[in-house]
């Protein structure tokens, strides 16, 4: 989500080669440009949103969509929720449990269905 800063945390250091680094000068503003974290504007009315992370994330470091749904939160003038969803004792996705799949999906799903106001 921070697109200036994903290569010090973790594995992102391994992103450079596929996404630039904002340490060289002429990388620096297309990364600013396309940071979803960088481009969020005070006084806006984002739409409803729901972040997901998890815990244990070591590729996507959950710090970054922490960051993000703070910022949002922070910008948002609107009355749509701008809510994070933290999977705990997981990681990127691989070999993630059936029974944690189901609760992912199945939150997602309440999250929309509640927004297009579904009973």
């Amino acid at each position: 989500m921070d697109m200036l800063r994903f290569h010090l945390f973790t594995i992102g250091w391994a992103w450079v080669s596929d996404y630039g680094s904002s340490e060289d000068p002429d990388m620096f503003p297309t990364l600013y440009a396309y940071s979803p974290y960088h481009n969020l504007t005070d006084g806006v009315d984002y739409p409803a949103i729901m972040v997901t992370t998890a815990d244990h994330d070591d590729r996507v470091v959950p710090g970054h969509s922490f960051k993000y749904a703070a910022r949002i939160q922070a910008a948002h003038a609107g009355a749509d929720p701008v809510i994070i969803r933290i999977e705990t004792k997981a990681g990127h996705g691989g070999g993630k449990p059936t029974s944690k799949i189901i609760e992912e999906v199945a939150d997602e799903w309440a999250f929309l269905w509640d927004q297009l106001g579904m009973k």
